[in-house]
């Protein structure tokens, strides 16, 4: 492959020439400079030259991409460093070990699932990883983080397997992971999953595109630490595999330009492009290779294109007409897929047939051969080459397109086919050809009955397996969570002005505000702690913190702020603590988890505090949420300006009325809807010591409001009822009471709660008991636990759950939250007395607070209503009272449900 683009190639774009002398001569000056002065002379004069072209008045662009070859010419390559012979007998090993697992579990068990192919095809570009540039330890300590490609787990329990770390015995259990427990051992997870396999995986990316925008921030979280002096991170890469069918997902690409900008050369990208997603080609008319490129070069990324293996090298070099180059030029990835499932002999006829140019070429080639001729991502020498070059890239991150064959070395089986992905299941016959095509030391009798391959433990290839892991410092992937302890201040220290707040006025994401600045004061925790936004950080009245801390910045701040002069004036800064994603809300919350795993990524226990509006939290970015929480985070999800009614004039779309439910659906998310600041700062309390002191593995999703209003001192011995989910807020009696009703209010409508509850009491009378509830799922939750015990323990005296302590007697009990009726509906269940929810179900609208309280029907009014129809069933009222009631607020009883509007 010559260094300067063959004249075949101009025509290829320009069709005619109208002068070929001319154009001759500027070739040969080009030339003659590369010969004299080298390439970086080159580059210079056509910097120079390419500066002038781009003037207004020319208006000449470079054309798109660089011809289907690879980015490193063969005098370019290092020197292999390793064993070839060997490590080509490992990865054939693997490869059989991962497709024997895969097999077994579904011949034997049914429809398990699993997938052979994407890791036949990436085997080759694991294990140059693994035997020579994946470090499991620096002097400075930490390791490289690499996000492996979900669907080729089998391979990495394959090689794990052969180094000892998993036994026959556990590769027995693939996916049954219930099954292994019940015969004490540890069944394998489908795909990378931290939470079940907590000492193994250490990053998920099953959900694809998860991954790639997660390695991104997990690379940038790093430079944070460095530049914080928290953490040298220095020598410390990233690595992600991932498939080129699963950058079709937004979140691959949505944060390709801040790795750039960032200049995250600590980050390199392997993207594997067999050119099939999960049922067909990727780009079947076009070539995803080339479209990668030409996305990652106009992003910033360093591109390197690992396209033919070493067995062209011979055939480029006796090119001289550019032959190949013009073929791969106008071959589109289906037909490159059909030339992979199809072997020597069509493709002698069907490429290498296309012309006497191409025809000439393959002369001295047998079937065989050119069936064995490979493509770049399965040719160690190449993969190697490409590693190298990308470790030593400075100033921007690196992508390896990496061209595989889906399926490599399944025959007829699966290679390149259509429904390779779904191939769970092979025949005698395909087993034995697989066998024979990468040598492997089995009988006809052992392939066809799956028989797993090691080495004994002295052969040259487990020897040299274990040494070359030794060198890179140990095993991966491993999870380790060994964090220090940080100390949480007393909650009297940062928060007394809200446990005892007197009735002043604010609100609640005023007060987590002002304890977060108080606790940024405190020492070792302040400095650990990570503040977040995506946007409008002065909107969440976090503008006082620009200057106590600044905003986090590589670059420092370059300019001088228009509004320099003021006291909140904006302030970047290389050590800057707060990290302003800018309007990504995927982005920001991959910061968070970058920080909320550090305990577990580097051993160092970061606490952050993610705080947006609450609509677009759950509901739009819910999938990376799951993610963090299937790798153990720890930190708080601050939910802003949340509820249904709390957000006047905002509308539709921001008005959130289910984020609690879904945060309640996730096992380790602690979920609570405080109304109070002395609430809030009890549950950051606990939280906290949960998380920082006793290290357990939650996260937190808190609701705050924009809305002020007067915070009352929290009772006192109410703190630990606070953190169960419910406690007593006052009781209203009356001397000669129609009746009795308990009413439980959260968040936002607590405060309509309380003031329906003095309606009922002075215009009805009513006892009235109210209770501020500030969880329902962990009464949920909690209850839960107290039935399941009692089901499972019957002769045992029973346990009563909190919620059904509190709530005890026949009083009916009426909930009114700012959320769908499904948020109180939790606890229904473990109610004996009559109970009635009101919610905001439905979509949102634009209004006054008061105005969006009574069309959604959770205002005071539409409270004391539903507390005298529960009497009425009781026979305590009868119907005239409550029409009365509707009369006297003018509530309106023929229009249509709120949820149908």
């Amino acid at each position: 492959m010559n260094n300067i683009t063959p004249p075949f190639l101009w025509h290829t774009v320009h069709q005619q020439d109208p002068d070929p002398v001319e154009t001759a001569e500027w070739r040969e000056a080009l030339e003659s400079l590369l010969q004299a002065s080298g390439s970086q002379r080159v580059h210079d004069i056509m910097d120079m030259l390419t500066e002038l072209a781009r003037q207004p008045h020319i208006g000449w662009q470079p054309p798109r991409g660089t011809p289907y070859l690879n980015s490193i010419a063969v005098e370019q390559q290092p020197a292999f460093p390793g064993d070839l012979a060997i490590e080509e007998r490992l990865a054939s090993i693997m490869r059989w070990n991962a497709l024997a697992m895969v097999v077994r579990a579904n011949a034997a068990y049914g429809e398990l699932g699993g997938h052979i192919a994407s890791y036949a095809s990436a085997a080759d570009l694991f294990e140059v990883g693994f035997n020579h540039f994946f470090r499991a330890a620096y002097p400075n300590g930490g390791d490289d983080l690499v996000f492996f490609q979900p669907h080729s787990a089998p391979g990495v329990y394959a090689r794990a397997f052969l180094e000892g770390r998993l036994s026959e015995a556990q590769l027995g259990y693939y996916r049954q992971e219930l099954s292994a427990q019940q015969q004490g051992t540890q069944g394998l997870s489908s795909y990378p999953h931290p939470w079940l396999m907590p000492d193994f995986w250490q990053f998920p990316t099953g959900s694809m595109g998860l991954g790639p925008i997660s390695s991104i921030y997990q690379a940038r979280f790093m430079r944070y630490l460095s530049h914080r002096q928290l953490l040298d991170t220095r020598g410390r890469k990233v690595w992600g595999v991932f498939g080129d069918g699963e950058m079709d997902e937004p979140e691959s690409m949505s944060a390709l330009t801040l790795a750039a900008r960032e200049q995250l050369d600590n980050l390199i990208w392997v993207v594997n492009c067999n050119l099939q997603r999960l049922d067909g080609p990727v780009r079947g008319n076009g070539r995803i290779i080339d479209e990668l490129e030409t996305l990652f070069t106009g992003a910033g990324w360093h591109v390197i294109k690992l396209v033919w293996g070493s067995d062209w090298d011979g055939l480029f070099a006796r090119d001289h007409a550019g032959a190949l180059t013009r073929a791969f030029a106008h071959t589109v990835d289906g037909q490159l897929q059909t030339f992979a499932a199809k072997d020597g002999r069509y493709n002698r006829e069907h490429f290498f047939g296309q012309n006497p140019e191409l025809a000439a070429l393959a002369q001295g080639l047998t079937d065989e051969q050119i069936d064995r001729l490979k493509r770049g991502g399965h040719d160690l020498v190449k993969i190697h080459a490409a590693y190298h070059a990308a470790m030593q890239t400075e100033g921007c991150p690196t992508v390896i397109l990496a061209h595989t064959k889906k399926g490599y070395g399944m025959g007829e089986a699966g290679q390149g086919r259509m429904t390779t992905h779904q191939q769970k299941k092979l025949e005698r016959d395909d087993l034995i050809a697989y066998r024979n095509r990468f040598n492997l030391p089995l009988t006809d009798e052992q392939a066809a009955s799956l028989t797993l391959v090691r080495p004994a433990a002295d052969s040259p290839e487990m020897q040299y397996l274990h040494a070359r892991r030794r060198e890179l410092g140990g095993a991966l992937p491993a999870r380790r969570t060994q964090a220090d302890v940080i100390a949480v201040p007393p909650l009297a220290q940062y928060g007394q002005f809200a446990l005892q707040a007197g009735g002043k006025e604010m609100s609640t994401t005023m007060a987590f505000v002002r304890m977060l600045s108080s606790l940024l004061k405190e020492r070792p925790l302040g400095q650990r702690i990570v503040p977040i936004v995506a946007d409008e950080a002065r909107t969440f009245g976090m503008a006082n913190l620009f200057k106590q801390i600044g905003i986090y910045s590589s670059a420092g701040q370059q300019y001088e702020p228009e509004d320099i002069g003021s006291v909140l004036s904006y302030r970047e800064a290389l050590d800057g603590q707060i990290l302003e994603e800018g309007i990504s809300e995927a982005g920001a919350i991959s910061s968070w988890t970058a920080a909320a795993t550090s305990y577990s990524v580097h051993g160092l226990a970061m606490l952050p505090f993610y705080i947006y509006y609450s609509m677009f939290g759950f509901q739009r970015i819910g999938d990376l949420i799951w993610a963090a929480a299937d790798q153990r985070a720890r930190g708080f999800l601050l939910g802003a300006t949340s509820g249904r009614t709390t957000l006047g004039g905002e509308g539709l779309q921001h008005q959130d009325g289910s984020s609690v439910m879904q945060a309640a659906a996730i096992p380790n998310c602690k979920v609570y809807d405080p109304c109070f600041a002395g609430e809030l700062a009890v549950i950051l309390d606990h939280g906290m010591r949960q998380m920082m002191e006793q290290q357990q593995d939650v996260f937190y999703y808190l609701t705050v409001m924009n809305e002020s209003y007067a915070q009352p001192d929290l009772p006192e011995a109410a703190a630990q009822n606070v953190i169960k989910g419910m406690y007593r807020f006052t009781h209203l009696s009356v001397p000669e009471a129609r009746g009795k009703v308990r009413l439980l209010g959260s968040g936002a409508i607590l405060r309509e709660v309380i003031a329906a509850a003095s309606l009922l009491q002075q215009e009805w009378q009513v006892e009235v008991e109210v209770w501020s509830v500030t969880s329902f799922a962990e009464l949920s939750r909690e209850a839960q636990e107290v039935e399941r015990w009692n089901r499972l323990h019957p002769q045992d005296e029973a346990r009563v759950a909190h919620v059904s302590q509190c709530l005890q007697g026949e009083a009916p009990v009426i909930a009114a939250t700012d959320y769908v009726r499904a948020w109180p509906m939790l606890i229904a269940s473990y109610l004996r007395a009559p109970y009635t929810v009101l919610g905001t179900d439905g979509f949102g609208r634009s209004d006054t607070r008061l105005e969006l309280r009574q069309f959604f029907e959770v205002d005071r009014h539409q409270i004391v209503l539903a507390a005298l129809q529960s009497l009425r069933q009781q026979g305590r009222c009868d119907a005239a009272l409550c029409q009365q009631a509707i009369e006297r607020y003018g509530i309106t009883s023929e229009r249509e449900a709120p949820w149908h509007r």
